[in-house]
C-alpha cells in the first residue's frame, strides 16, 4: 500500500473538464457519408462501446459505422471522419483545468475517461496540463469503460488506495451510481460553484 494516503479526486473528463461534444460536429460528418443526421447517430452511437473500450481499433470502429449506413469504407474517408471526431471533442473547460490543477495542492487528482485510444492521444498532445495529475485512466487504454466495476478498479490498483479514498467526479448519475458500487465517494457535476463545495466538505 502507498504510504502517500491523501484522499483522490478522480475526475471524468468531457462534461466536467472537457466540453461535450462539438455542435454541429455529427451534422458535419453525416454530410460527408451523405446520409441523414439521425441515422448517421444511430450508427455512431451503437457502435462506440468497443471502441470506446479499447477493443476496437478506429478502423474498426468507422468500418461497421459505414457499414451500417451502407457506404464505401475507403481508407480516406475513414481518416477524414477519425480526425473530424477526434476536433469536435477537443475542448476544455479554462476555469475547470484551473480548478483540477489547484487541487492538487490538497489532494491527489486521477482523471477516468470513456475515450478511443487515439482520442485520448491528441487529447494528451494538446493538453500538457495532463501530465501533471497523479494518474490517468483512459477507457480506450485500460479495455474497460464507465459504468463497469473495472473501469474503476483499475484507478483504485493503480493509485495503491482503497475505494473509500476516492471522490469520482462524473456528469452522468449512473457512472457516479456505479463508482459508489464499489465504494467511492461519489458527485453529480452540475457546475464548478456545487463541486467545490462538494469537495470542501469532503477534503
Amino acid at each position: 500500500m502507498s504510504t502517500d494516503r491523501r484522499r483522490i479526486v478522480l475526475f471524468d473528463l468531457f462534461g466536467v473538464i472537457a466540453r461535450h461534444q462539438r455542435p454541429g460536429a455529427l451534422e458535419k460528418m453525416a454530410v460527408r457519408c451523405n446520409t441523414s443526421v439521425d441515422a448517421f447517430t444511430t450508427a455512431y452511437w451503437t457502435h462506440r462501446p468497443p471502441y470506446d473500450a479499447g477493443r476496437h481499433t478506429a478502423c474498426a470502429y468507422w468500418t461497421e459505422v459505414l457499414s451500417a449506413l451502407s457506404r464505401p469504407a475507403d481508407a480516406d474517408t475513414i481518416e477524414e471522419l477519425r480526425l473530424t471526431d477526434i476536433d469536435s471533442w477537443s475542448r476544455v473547460d479554462e476555469s475547470m483545468v484551473a480548478h483540477v490543477r489547484n487541487l492538487r495542492e490538497r489532494a491527489r487528482v486521477a482523471l477516468l475517461s470513456n475515450i478511443p485510444a487515439d482520442h485520448a492521444d491528441a487529447f494528451l498532445a494538446a493538453q500538457p496540463w495532463l501530465h501533471d495529475l497523479d494518474h490517468l485512466a483512459f477507457s480506450g487504454r485500460i479495455g474497460a469503460a464507465k459504468p463497469d466495476p473495472a473501469a474503476f478498479q483499475h484507478s483504485v490498483i493503480a493509485l495503491r488506495s482503497a475505494p473509500a479514498d476516492f471522490h469520482f467526479v462524473d456528469d452522468r448519475e449512473e457512472n457516479v451510481r456505479a463508482a459508489q458500487a464499489v465504494g467511492m465517494n461519489g458527485h453529480v457535476f452540475q457546475s464548478q460553484d456545487d463541486l467545490a463545495a462538494a469537495l470542501d466538505a469532503w477534503l
